[in-house]
């Protein structure tokens, strides 16, 4: 029996542009519904103003994650990940501000959560690897170490991510009828560990880790 021949470049390179797109397209989308609250605020849920420290680091984060999360998805455009250019610089300066600035205001949500210390744990340790993993990666680029700085913003933009995966596992909760305040605080972690391990086996698998 023989083996089966291995996806050629060019496959594999479609499958690549075609799930990019995808999430990119994805993460415009939560970009527009999570910025509508900073167009409107009297649209935010009170459920999510609950939180005693919800004004104004509320949407503090919400601003500082919506633009890491739009400008995260063009860094990794093929033509931006080739070059190390001003647009490259520019663009990956205001996703670690919005990092840091999302990061920094989801912190000092956590400790407010409505679903208890178990989500205020899982929220607020996402919040800290966020910070930490993007500074490691600015630091990495200023240094001039690329390849380092890579892996980091890799790191980075999965924690980024979380914020695709939290509205992802939200609606299945409301649809299975599944009891809410348990699986909000499941979905604090979630939301965000399965997204870095995936990163962690792709840097590993791609001999990059």
């Amino acid at each position: 029996m023989t083996s089966a021949a291995p996806p050629s470049p060019r496959r594999t390179s479609w499958r690549f542009r075609i799930g990019w797109a995808l999430l990119a397209l994805l993460c415009l989308g939560i970009v527009a519904y999570s910025a509508r609250y900073l167009l409107h605020p009297r649209q935010t849920p009170a459920q999510a103003l609950g939180n005693p420290r919800g004004v104004p680091w509320l949407f503090v984060h919400v601003a500082g994650s919506v633009t890491a999360l739009a400008l995260g998805s063009l860094q990794f455009l093929p033509v931006l990940r080739r070059t190390a250019g001003p647009p490259h610089r520019w663009i990956g300066r205001v996703y670690v501000a919005g990092c840091l600035i999302g990061g920094a205001a989801g912190l000092i949500l956590a400790p407010g959560s409505h679903a208890g210390p178990i989500a205020s744990a899982g929220f607020g340790a996402l919040a800290v690897l966020w910070i930490a993993t993007t500074l490691l990666g600015w630091r990495a680029a200023v240094q001039g170490r690329f390849d380092e700085h890579r892996r980091w913003m890799i790191r980075s933009w999965a924690l980024t991510l979380a914020a695709v995966t939290l509205r992802l596992y939200l609606p299945l909760v409301m649809v299975l009828d599944l009891p809410f305040l348990p699986w909000y605080r499941a979905i604090s972690f979630l939301a965000w560990v399965p997204n870095l391990i995936a990163a962690e086996l792709w840097l590993r698998r791609s001999g990059k880790a």
